[in-house]
């Protein structure tokens, strides 16, 4: 049970960072799309919560170094490449967001600020699709010797991990337009939010559509796969009747219960997702996997690490909701 509750854990902490984090991301791909007149916006909408919302990652790769150290390593060995490339990105996004927010003197050096805030924004989310692709499609060679494409380029840059990453990108902005919703003061800004939110909610159906053409095409039977569970397949029937319930609270601009249904369908197809790759952690080529049974630290490392969770989340949950009652509730 040790196993399952680091899991569950883990598993929430991930969907916190998708919707949080996530939003953050996706801001600044709107700020691409929409330019001068959302800066300011977007700037007072994630300063006071942006850094806050990567304890969630840091939670998750601390629990899988600690308690799936085999899977630690494999992924860092294997999808170095795509991995360093999102923590690259990472540090360029809050360096230039960090910069331009505190920056008081608008000169030329803005422009590089803003380019660099927007670009990273688009390629971290990208790329962290991409490696994420690479754990289902199952390409990794547990063979360092096959070469270095083999070994470090194929797992990862294959047309399903490309449509991963475009689908990571535009989930992250379209959670980020819901939530931009209730942040814009001007009503030509929140049309701007609301038209996005529901071509982006679109765009995302046919996008996911496209993966799973993809996933076939690569010799990964991944809409099988959700069907026969029968809980994925309740995930994607849930999902899919959330999305006209989410239209309509975009329409009549219910905000909190938008986020609330928006949450709620990314949550739903995270869960899709887990019992489908459910007990897998990174499949190889060859038909073996690295699971959460035979990947599992000691008893005496879960121990305290279960120990360690609990207590952290009793400590973060309520700093988060005090966090954001203090910056986000409306006065």
């Amino acid at each position: 049970m040790m196993v399952e509750f680091v899991m569950l854990v883990m598993g929430v902490a991930l969907f916190f960072y998708t919707v949080l984090g996530g939003a953050d991301f996706g801001a600044g791909i709107i700020e691409m799309l929409t330019g001068e007149r959302s800066i300011r916006t977007i700037s007072k909408a994630i300063a006071p919560v942006w850094e806050a919302n990567h304890v969630w990652l840091i939670l998750v790769l601390v629990v899988i170094f600690n308690g799936f150290p085999k899977v630690f390593s494999t992924m860092s060995i294997m999808l170095h490449i795509p991995l360093l490339l999102v923590l690259v990105g990472m540090i360029f996004r809050g360096t230039a967001f960090t910069f331009r927010h505190y920056d008081v003197i608008e000169d030329s050096s803005h422009r590089y600020y803003h380019f660099c805030f927007r670009a990273s924004s688009l390629l971290t989310p990208f790329f962290l699709g991409m490696t994420l692709g690479a754990v289902i499609l199952g390409r990794i060679s547990p063979d360092l010797n096959a070469g270095f494409y083999a070994v470090f380029i194929a797992p990862w840059l294959n047309a399903f991990c490309i449509g991963m990453g475009l689908f990571t990108t535009l989930l992250f902005s379209y959670v980020s337009a819901v939530f931009l919703i209730g942040e814009v003061e001007t009503e030509e800004g929140r049309q701007i939010m609301i038209t996005y939110s529901k071509r982006s909610l679109i765009a995302l159906m046919l996008l996911g559509a496209l993966i799973m053409a993809l996933a076939e095409w690569s010799g990964l039977a991944l809409f099988q796969q959700f069907l026969a569970q029968p809980i994925s397949l309740a995930t994607i029937i849930l999902a899919t009747l959330l999305i006209p319930l989410i239209f309509r609270t975009i329409e009549k601009r219910q905000i909190n219960t938008m986020r609330v249904l928006v949450g709620g369908q990314v949550a739903v197809i995270f869960i899709g997702w887990a019992a489908v790759q459910f007990p897998d952690f990174i499949r190889f080529n060859d038909g073996t996997a690295l699971t959460i049974y035979n990947t599992a630290a000691g008893a005496a490392t879960f121990r305290q690490l279960v120990i360690a969770l609990t207590v952290g989340v009793l400590i973060i949950l309520p700093a988060f909701f005090y966090l954001f009652k203090v910056f986000k509730q409306k006065v």
